[in-house]
């Protein structure tokens, strides 16, 4: 006996039959996923392309407010680098193609941090991150580091930019967030970008930076009204990337002239 095709016997069968109905609207909703699947995947290079240009110009628009900085850029322009976290000291990892999101879910390329060591909630932190330099004759005048750390409800990601003396930050700037529309979402706004610059980061080797109502002190940023989670979420993520299990060696390494190969 022949089998006869599924699909045709479900078409045969009258439009009062509530099984063609299930079986018509699940036929439906297989093909709508494979096109919303097939269009995804198809599309993935031109967004990560597209959102890897927005992260550019987010960071120009930075640096070109930093005073002093928009001169250097037209001569020299920003440098790119990848830093070995550990050794606090450039890598030969080549940044064109280093990935520093996969390395960092990557096991083998990153390291577990124990609940004590994760100030910024990240589970994990990569073994090599991208730093931006600009230089004049050889001699830094800003730091750009990626930062990221858990916010209220997202994972925060920003550049927090560093001055010539690496203890004053040039500029800050949230690139990515998911937080609360209306409250933790102030966090990319230019009002609290702008409340950072200027301040300074640690005092004698002890990091101080740290946010408060009325911030007027030089190492206070201005707390976010409603979104204290938020904010603390955001001057933790600082504090863990400026220290020893983040940035802290390179930039120590920086200022004493030993953090190239």
């Amino acid at each position: 006996m022949s089998s006869r095709n599924p699909i045709r016997h479900l078409l045969e069968r009258p439009n009062s039959d509530p099984m063609k109905s299930i079986g018509m609207a699940a036929i439906i909703a297989a093909c709508c996923a494979l096109i919303v699947s097939v269009t995804a995947v198809a599309l993935r290079p031109k967004i990560e392309v597209n959102r890897l240009a927005a992260r550019a110009s987010q960071m120009s628009a930075m640096l070109e407010g930093v005073p002093g900085i928009a001169e250097l850029l037209e001569g020299g322009g920003i440098e790119t680098f990848v830093v070995d976290l550990a050794a606090g000291r450039i890598s030969d990892t080549d940044p064109a193609t280093f990935d520093q999101n996969a390395a960092a879910a990557d096991p083998e390329r990153s390291i577990a941090l124990s609940a004590a060591d994760d100030l910024a909630a990240i589970s994990r932190r990569e073994n090599e991150a991208l730093v931006w330099m600009v230089r004049d004759n050889g001699e830094v005048k800003l730091l750009v580091l990626p930062v990221r750390g858990a916010g209220y409800q997202s994972t925060i990601r920003a550049y927090l930019a560093l001055e010539g003396d690496l203890n004053t930050v040039a500029a800050f700037t949230v690139y990515e967030q998911g937080e609360t529309p209306g409250l933790g979402s102030r966090v990319a706004e230019a009002e609290f970008s702008r409340g950072w610059a200027g301040k300074k980061i640690a005092e004698d080797g002890t990091i101080m930076i740290d946010a408060s109502a009325g911030a007027s002190g030089p190492y206070e940023v201005e707390m976010i009204s409603g979104a204290s989670v938020t904010t603390y979420g955001t001057v933790d993520m600082v504090h863990f990337w400026l220290g020893e299990l983040g940035f802290g060696p390179f930039i120590e390494n920086l200022r004493e002239g030993t953090a190239w190969p």
